[in-house]
């Protein structure tokens, strides 16, 4: 068993494709022009690996943010080799584009020309679904999945989490420092998990596939979400959207009231929902096996792992 969490970016994507070509890769030096005037340090790849290969046998075109470089953050050149990387999905009709992504949000160093990116990246990201390739994210390292990037990872068909990953729109430290520690406490690392953990947003849908800290366990998820699309609409429809509005309303209406997510958990049929945290994710799966049947919240899952 090897770690996805523990592993750098170069690592998940050697773990997870086969005879992998980068595009731009660290010898071609596409650094920011925008950090060397804060006296900052660069990255020849600016903290993200594009390129194709295989998994399974199955053509993909692949981008792995680097946590390790300013959390994964979003500046101008590293939105630009997603964008580009999507660009040419569009054009070379791959099976499938596998984002395997860890970001902190945007890059303040680089402010607007980061949200800028972050918006083009998101377009792209519709256009490739709208050219029948399936769009898929995995998270699960230890930054995270935060801000512009959260957004474009809700773009995406199908999203896979392990326990140990996190999705929301805006980090913990960042509600703090904007509502006070009252409204959430960065520190508590167990709230921390329970709001925006892999386990919370499997049990509201956000995320369909649920698996283990494995390397193997992400790249057999990758390879049963790309064969679940393979005959399968991508594009993005009207359709889809009214239902996720539905769901986004009848959220709301249910849990609107809820302080804390074990009492969500407890609205949501878990007998014991204190528990949810000592259990491993094939155990965790098991005991809410039944709550996937909910229309209300899982009408667009395939039940996960």
């Amino acid at each position: 068993m090897s770690s996805y969490l523990e592993a750098s970016a170069r690592q998940r994507v050697t773990a997870l494709i086969s005879d992998f070509k980068e595009f731009l890769p660290p010898a071609r030096q596409w650094t920011s022009p925008h950090l060397p005037q804060l006296n900052a340090p660069v990255s020849f790849d600016d903290g993200v690996i594009i390129g194709r290969g295989t998994l399974d046998g199955k053509q993909v075109y692949v981008a792995a943010q680097e946590g390790g470089f300013m959390g994964g953050a979003v500046g101008e050149v590293h939105g630009a080799k997603l964008v580009g990387l999507m660009r040419a999905a569009v054009i070379h009709k791959p099976q499938a584009l596998v984002l395997l992504a860890e970001s902190g949000g945007v890059r303040l160093h680089e402010a607007n020309a980061g949200l800028i990116a972050v918006s083009e990246v998101m377009r792209a990201l519709l256009a490739v679904r709208a050219a029948g390739i399936p769009v898929i994210v995995v998270i699960g390292g230890s930054n995270g999945c935060f801000g512009g990037m959260g957004i474009v990872s809700r773009c995406a068909n199908v999203i896979i989490m392990s326990e140990e990953a996190r999705l929301a729109m805006s980090g913990p430290e960042v509600i703090e420092t904007a509502n006070g520690v009252e409204e959430f406490d960065s520190r508590d690392r167990a709230l921390v998990w329970r709001t925006t953990g892999g386990k919370h947003r499997y049990l509201l849908g956000d995320c369909q596939m649920l698996v283990a800290d494995d390397d193997a366990a992400f790249k057999a998820a990758v390879a049963q979400a790309i064969q679940q699309y393979s005959h399968t609409e991508t594009a993005l429809s009207l359709t889809e959207l009214e239902v996720e509005q539905r769901t986004l309303s009848e959220r709301l209406q249910d849990f609107g009231d809820k302080k804390e997510p074990m009492d969500i958990w407890s609205a949501m049929g878990v007998r014991q929902p204190e528990d949810l945290a000592m259990l491993d994710t094939q155990a965790f799966l098991q005991l809410t096996a039944g709550l996937r049947q909910n229309k209300h919240y899982y009408a667009d899952t395939d039940g996960g792992q």
